[in-house]
């Protein structure tokens, strides 16, 4: 009868776990972490990206045995600079989890290292591959479960704004834009942040949901499909879709008024901002895209925001609307006053209310 191992966490009990670890460790390469991980883990690599990719060569054009000799100096030398830096200060009841790609070779020897020397590690079974596996599950499960109040609004409404001022009040949001790192749109990117990865993003969001009630509402802005470069996984999307629809309207001066202070990183690097209008050559012309251009360089901000408002944005958005949320009304919205602080707090509590009714 073979022997159960007593230092292995089954996958399935990953998720009521996790709190019980005083942190988690990623023994993969660091191209392998930066691409996913296990929210807030931290990466301790037995193998650099270059000794992996050494390592996967040798085991398919020499023999395994050949990688297996060269890799397990590799892993050694890694897990003996690990323990005398990162982890020479830690006492004896300081308890980790240590994961690999498939909870194998990597993650066993240094959860093996670990219990010699007298912490009491654990190794996750089915590794980076297992935790995949529990995150797409949830994403599903949660698009059966969860209920959304849809907050539209066109460009510059101050959506994102509002559902952040929603979650001061104590409800529960979703914010796409902020796990995506994106605003939505072809000027959407953050400066000098890049989005995380498809299964980093999935992540992000499969972390959201298991701090929400799935009993109670949970607001969350409209969005389209993709978010930026990143694509909304199909069964949450529809859900949300389909959820209950409330608009918020500001006037187009509000609207430009408050584009022009969140989109400063534009307004002070103009050749940044002429470079994404630049992408919408194909839709608007040489002609367009060059006035636009000579806007950016008289410092004609504000006729050029509500230019786009007008010609770009606005109308996309009209269609969009209708066509992918069926409950949208025209005749059930809330109405942003201003741009101030005072108009947000007022608007995130009539929107409320009136989401109840």
């Amino acid at each position: 009868m073979q022997t159960i191992n007593p230092h292995i966490l089954s996958i399935e009990k990953l998720s009521s776990t996790l709190h019980e670890f005083d942190a988690i460790i990623d023994v993969r390469s660091p191209a392998e972490f930066a691409l996913d991980h296990i929210p807030g883990a931290i990466n301790l690599p037995v193998l650099n990206n270059e000794e992996r990719i050494e390592i996967g060569t040798l085991y398919k054009q020499v023999s395994p045995f050949a990688a297996k000799k060269l890799g397990a100096a590799y892993v050694s030398r890694n897990i003996a600079y690990h323990l005398e830096n990162s982890l020479i200060d830690f006492p004896r009841e300081w308890r980790p989890l240590i994961y690999c790609w498939r909870g194998g070779e990597r993650s066993g020897a240094f959860t093996h290292i670990l219990n010699r020397i007298g912490w009491k590690a654990m190794q996750l079974e089915n590794g980076y591959q297992g935790f995949r596996r529990i995150v797409i599950d949830g994403l599903e499960q949660a698009a059966k479960e969860f209920s959304f109040q849809v907050i539209a609004g066109m460009t510059g409404s101050g959506k994102t704004r509002i559902l952040q001022e929603i979650g001061v009040l104590g409800e529960q949001i979703l914010d796409l834009e902020g796990l995506a790192i994106h605003r939505g749109s072809v000027l959407g990117n953050e400066p000098n942040i890049e989005q995380p990865s498809q299964k980093g993003f999935e992540t992000n969001l499969w972390n959201a949901f298991n701090s929400l009630d799935s009993t109670k509402i949970v607001f969350v802005e409209s969005e389209s499909k993709k978010v930026g470069g990143l694509h909304i996984p199909d069964a949450l999307m529809e859900r949300i879709r389909n959820g209950q629809c409330i608009e918020l309207r500001s006037s187009t001066k509000t609207r430009v008024s408050w584009l022009l202070r969140e989109y400063q990183h534009f307004l002070s690097n103009p050749e940044s901002f002429k470079e994404k209008l630049s992408l919408l050559t194909s839709r608007y012309g040489k002609v367009q895209i060059e006035k636009w251009h000579e806007s950016i360089d008289q410092g004609d901000f504000g006729a050029l925001v509500e230019e786009l408002l007008v010609l770009h944005y606005d109308p996309s958005y009209q269609s969009s609307i209708v066509r992918n949320f069926p409950s949208y009304r025209e005749d059930h919205y809330v109405e942003l006053q201003d741009d101030g602080d005072e108009a947000f707090a007022l608007a995130a509590k009539d929107l409320i209310s009136k989401s109840k009714i």
